[in-house]
């Protein structure tokens, strides 16, 4: 066990958690909701202190980050847990599973010198935490991007966002890009959908921003929950006001874990989700989960030339010239170096 970053004292023992915007108050000998914090005796411990359950090599575009050194790889870790409980999550099998002894959790003891030396080895720009939500192994997390970031390679956080601002704060300073979900614009969805709350999300998306942090939105698109016009024109409008340039994903949905009684999401909705984000003044929306659509593709704002070419998460072809158009001149923004 590896004590904890980011809390507190409460009354009678209590902890506070101040590590995600649950602010979990943890009696002495109880977890947290993310299930890997546990409270000893007035300690607050992480339980999956370098405990990864996943490390794989991934292209950035499936994080999806597609403004962020495009074609390169990227080193992937996970540890269990979660703080979300999303009746749609495809990683169910390590996000819920918390329900284990601390004396044997699960996955291969790693330190972060091994991360960063895989990372290295293996030819990735960039160490990818991501799979479960990565706030829950903050503190696993934040000691390799310290060292990652001493040796030249960079940290990305595939998030939902639902972080404190201290947290947030702690983070920015040693995080090169995160895309975060924006999985709706209602609370209703949020509470009965993945147990937790939209404006704690909201509240990351833009401070990631204004402290310097890539960042890239996604929302997955679900048949009857999240996917009406005035839903996504909200969501469209809430990137425009903090940078017209944050891309968007918006991808499609599968029936999985808990939620199987809605259909996947048509092309359609997603061509029409483009539309309405383009509509709204963002400059770069991306249509994911469907190989071969139409919005896949990196597009000049200022002459509509195709620049990057995607079938999935491969580029076939990059015609940008150090983060500008080929064509024009025009700068993109992003991280392209």
């Amino acid at each position: 066990m590896h004590e904890a970053q980011l809390y507190g004292q409460g009354k009678e023992g209590e902890l506070i958690c101040e590590l995600c915007a649950h602010h979990c108050r943890i009696k002495d000998g109880h977890r947290g909701i993310c299930g890997v914090r546990e409270n000893r005796k007035g300690i607050l411990y992480s339980l999956v202190y370098g405990r990864l359950v996943a490390e794989h090599v991934d292209p950035i575009e499936k994080k999806p980050l597609f403004h962020f050194l495009p074609g390169s790889r990227s080193y992937s870790i996970s540890t269990v847990g979660c703080n979300f409980r999303c009746r749609h999550c495809q990683n169910s099998s390590i996000s819920q599973a918390d329900n284990f002894p601390a004396e044997a959790p699960p996955g291969i003891l790693r330190t972060p010198e091994h991360v960063v030396a895989s990372a290295e080895s293996s030819g990735c720009r960039s160490i990818s935490y991501t799979y479960v939500e990565p706030t829950i192994f903050f503190e696993f997390a934040y000691d390799c991007s310290v060292l990652a970031r001493s040796r030249g390679v960079k940290n990305v956080f595939v998030s939902n966002g639902f972080m404190s601002e201290k947290t947030t704060r702690k983070l920015a300073p040693v995080l090169d890009a995160i895309n975060i979900d924006i999985k709706a614009f209602n609370e209703d969805f949020y509470h009965s959908i993945c147990g937790a709350r939209l404006q704690p999300v909201l509240d990351t998306v833009r401070l990631m921003h204004e402290l310097g942090v890539w960042v890239e939105v996604t929302t997955l698109i679900i048949p009857g929950l999240n996917d009406s016009d005035a839903e996504l024109q909200a969501i469209a409008d809430f990137i425009v006001a903090i940078d017209p340039s944050m891309p968007w994903h918006v991808t499609a949905f599968y029936p999985t874990y808990k939620l199987t009684d809605r259909p996947p999401t048509p092309a359609k909705t997603l061509e029409k989700a483009r539309k309405i984000g383009l509509s709204a003044g963002l400059r770069h929306v991306y249509e994911g989960n469907i190989p071969g659509a139409g919005g896949e593709n990196t597009m000049c704002p200022s002459c509509q030339a195709l620049l990057v070419q995607r079938f999935g998460f491969r580029i076939q072809e990059n015609r940008l010239v150090h983060g500008r158009c080929s064509q024009c001149g025009e700068g993109l923004a992003g991280r392209w170096e």
